[in-house]
């Protein structure tokens, strides 16, 4: 695992940007139904949320193949959902998803300690009672502190799936294995996030400036973050690929 150039994220980002413009409504028919599901599961009473956090690892695989797939030729369709869903995979991944659980919990009890309770509490009186957010400093800064610790913990999971499902690690080694990958190519990861995010803004400004203070704005700002989100999925898988290499034998697309 050779150490990467910093600019590397800039080439990550097209190289994703350039898978995503072959296909890019299979991505997002996949994305819209990778939603869905999750929010399905989320309502469901009791488990539902610690079913969605398990499933994570399942679910995101299927974008890591759908990408493989496009690189490959070949065309992607929504049965591409049951990529993490194979057997023996499954298993492994939902031991995987275990450590997604494990991970959100902590997220959850430092969510606690950086910021106060009164703020959560005027979060939760938004749903009766709408008003203006009284923030406090601290809690901005806990705010900022608890993002960067939440998108920091997702990237250095970011390759554990794909480790799991294509090289046969346990969730254990494959955890370990991303995360050093992540932090040795530390610097390479916040080039491709800070350009990602300034792509984001300036897209974002420019959608404001054309269309304002429209419902049609704020529509078209959702439809483009959904873009964005596909693109930075097709960089992760670019950056799997370099540093891992590509996968030689795939499970194929349409079996279960």
């Amino acid at each position: 695992m050779s150490s990467l150039p910093a600019r590397t994220g800039l080439d990550w980002l097209k190289q994703g940007a350039a898978l995503f413009r072959k296909q890019p409504a299979g991505l997002t028919a996949l994305l819209f139904a990778n939603f869905f599901i999750s929010i399905l599961l989320a309502s469901l009473p009791v488990l539902g949320q610690f079913a969605a956090v398990i499933l994570i690892p399942s679910l995101s695989m299927a974008f890591m193949q759908a990408c493989l797939m496009i690189e490959n030729g070949e065309t992607v369709t929504l049965r591409v959902l049951a990529t993490g869903f194979r057997k023996p995979a499954v298993a492994e991944l939902c031991k995987l998803g275990v450590v997604y659980l494990i991970v959100s919990g902590v997220l959850t009890l430092l969510s606690g300690v950086l910021i106060n309770d009164a703020f959560w509490q005027q979060l939760r009186d938004q749903g009766s009672v709408p008003q203006k957010l009284d923030i406090a400093p601290r809690d901005m800064l806990g705010m900022l502190a608890l993002f960067v610790i939440d998108l920091s913990a997702l990237i250095s999971l970011a390759f554990a799936a794909p480790l799991v499902y294509w090289e046969k690690m346990g969730p254990g080694k494959a955890t370990f294995y991303s995360f050093f990958a992540v932090v040795k190519s530390a610097r390479v990861f916040v080039v491709l996030l800070g350009a990602w995010f300034g792509l984001f803004c300036l897209a974002s400004l420019f959608i404001t400036l054309v269309l304002g203070p429209l419902h049609i704005a704020q529509a078209v700002m959702y439809g483009m973050l959904f873009i964005f989100v596909l693109l930075l999925q097709c960089a992760i898988y670019v950056g799997y690929r370099q540093i891992f290499g590509k996968p030689i034998e795939p499970a194929p697309a349409h079996s279960v």
